[in-house]
């Protein structure tokens, strides 16, 4: 029988079908962890929250050439 450790507790608690609340050791667990996704405490990373300033700027030169190279057309 695989033991893993709760994600909540840290409690190590069996990882088989027997366990209903697999990964968790208790519907507390996994009832705390429902809650923090429902509260947006996790949350999978942003990758617009990493651009620059420059970043910014270097975007908007790029999208005006595009639009201008199509008037050109």
């Amino acid at each position: 029988m695989p033991l893993v450790k709760c994600p909540t507790c840290g409690r190590e608690t069996e990882y088989t079908l027997e366990n209903e609340f697999r990964p968790f050791c208790s519907e507390r667990c996994k009832l705390i962890d429902f809650g923090a996704w429902a509260d947006e405490e996790f949350a999978l990373p942003d990758q617009s929250a990493s651009l620059t300033e420059a970043d910014l700027e270097q975007i908007a030169k790029v999208a005006e050439a595009a639009e201008r190279e199509k008037e050109d057309e």
